[in-house]
């Protein structure tokens, strides 16, 4: 079955728990961001150490194992056959090695992997997160890690105490864009979607959300074209310094 991204995004919106949620055009006063782990957890190590393990392949095996990471999370969703995304980051990256005939060895797996337990944050990620919390804005991570990962993530990052517990996927056994997935925050938040905004790091998180009804700001570090799915973000920026102000000019403004 061939999967694309707008028809993932079409079916996320439809049937009884997936109607579209339009958001209200009116300027809320935001309580809440619900952040994708990326947007504060840089993946650009990952590369750097594929590139040392198989010199020359390291480009080709990051592409191919990020592409299968979210073919596998939307391919399980859909059919109803959950993994987690610790089990699917290995197998994506098994199947990326298999693929350009790489010798993945137990040793070279687990150094790969290791990457997912000991990031480091971006460089504006503290001092924005902080910046929201003391302006009174709750803060979530939504995001398809298991909530062990997004825990040691936030160890390694130094940024304990900033977050309220961890909305992982696992929660609901779907990932995004399935409105379940995206419908944790407002159940854990006990909040109304309009009065949550969602900081998105990839181009489709940003239109999932969009269609599901949330306020979304795209936090566009990698600078890529909006998707063609028919749901911009309300917002776009480079950095979490510009997802903050767009939180909080608005919520002056409601």
């Amino acid at each position: 079955m061939y999967l694309t991204r707008r028809s993932l995004i079409n079916s996320a919106t439809t049937g009884a728990t997936g109607r579209l949620f339009l958001a209200s055009t009116r300027l809320a006063r935001y309580r809440a961001v619900a952040l994708d782990a990326f947007t504060i957890l840089d993946p650009r190590p990952i590369a750097a150490r594929a590139e040392e393990i198989f010199p020359g392949k390291g480009p080709l095996l990051t592409d191919l194992w990020r592409t299968r990471q979210f073919e596998y999370t939307w391919l399980r969703t859909i059919s109803r056959t959950y993994a987690d995304f610790r089990q699917i980051t290995e197998d994506s990256l098994v199947y990326g090695a298999n693929a350009l005939s790489l010798d993945l060895s137990t040793e070279k797996k687990h150094r790969l992997l290791q990457c997912f337990w000991e990031f480091k944050p971006w460089p504006d990620a503290l001092a924005t997160l902080q910046r929201l919390r003391e302006a009174g804005i709750r803060l979530v991570l939504l995001s398809n890690f298991t909530a062990a990962m997004l825990t040691s993530a936030v160890h390694s990052c130094g940024l304990q105490g900033l977050f309220e517990p961890h909305l992982s996927t696992d929660r609901v056994r779907a990932f995004k864009p399935d409105p379940r997935a995206y419908h944790m925050a407002v159940d854990a938040l006990k909040l109304r979607r309009d009065e949550i905004v969602f900081g998105a790091f990839a181009g489709w998180d940003a239109a999932g959300a969009k269609a599901f009804g949330y306020p979304t700001f795209w936090v566009n570090r990698m600078k890529q074209p909006v998707e063609e799915l028919a749901f911009p973000p309300d917002a776009t920026g480079h950095g979490l310094d510009e997802l903050a102000s767009f939180v909080m000019r608005t919520a002056t403004a409601g």
